[in-house]
């Protein structure tokens, strides 16, 4: 009798959310064909691509803002063919736009105060403390500069303990220091279980970020793996990385 093997195969757990064969035309413009993708539970899934191809599209979609034309939404056990945001926010999914989540007119501790009263916030003092935010909530986010606008905005979507976070090109137009804050905000509400989608171009903060790549070409979508695997294929590196260094 052959002896079973030691070595020990990851399980990898089903999605929590996932976009799948998404398909989407503006007019006669075809932006998504068959596009996919998806977030598990305690992970952080960067959808990268070039400019235009439709990354935020696709992300607008799985969060039910805006309609499809083929294909399926999941997300905590159920299906919707025509997503829609209040109801996907209701089951525990946040999305994070590329601007203006918070209003420019109110201060940081009213708005963080109103997300308080309505989702709870035993964390807050914690999560405003680890995004740095502390010294300016009696500021509106008209009057902090971009980095602490996003510190303050991923504030307020930790405080809501969202099961997933569609976060929509978040290190764009902020410094190193305030992109490492950021990461590690989302890095902490992925150890809490949080499934976590990222878009962005920013190659060596994003690989250092993920848990899984998925990469976006052609209105279709390809699963790379982890960065490491990623970053070892061929084709993404030759069509996507191009010369940038990751050593």
């Amino acid at each position: 009798m052959s002896r079973p093997s030691s070595r020990r195969t990851e399980v990898r757990a089903p999605p929590l959310f996932a976009a799948d064969s998404i398909g989407k035309s503006f007019g006669s413009r075809t932006i998504l064909k068959a596009a996919s993708v998806w977030g598990r539970a305690g992970k952080i899934t960067v959808l990268f691509g070039r400019n235009g191809c439709g990354k935020s599209t696709l992300l607008k979609i799985g969060a039910g803002q805006l309609g499809l034309d083929h294909g399926v939404v999941q997300f905590a056990g159920r299906a919707y063919l025509r997503p829609r945001l209040h109801e996907m926010a209701a089951r525990g999914l946040f999305y994070l736009p590329d601007r203006d989540l918070l209003s420019r007119r109110l201060t940081v501790r009213e708005q963080i105060r109103a997300v308080e009263w309505r989702f709870g916030g035993s964390r807050t003092g914690e999560i405003l403390e680890r995004l740095g935010i502390g010294a300016r909530l009696d500021q509106t986010p008209a009057e902090l500069s971009g980095g602490e606008r996003r510190r303050a905005e991923i504030a307020a979507a930790w405080i809501r303990a969202p099961l997933c976070l569609l976060a929509d090109e978040p290190f764009a137009g902020i410094d190193p220091a305030d992109a490492e804050v950021v990461a590690d905000a989302f890095r902490g509400m992925a150890r809490q279980g949080c499934a976590i989608v990222i878009t962005g171009h920013e190659v060596r903060q994003l690989l250092d970020t993920a848990d899984d790549i998925v990469w976006m070409a052609a209105g279709t979508t390809h699963g790379m793996g982890t960065p490491q695997e990623a970053a070892q294929h061929e084709q993404f590196r030759r069509e996507y990385l191009g010369a940038i260094r990751l050593d």
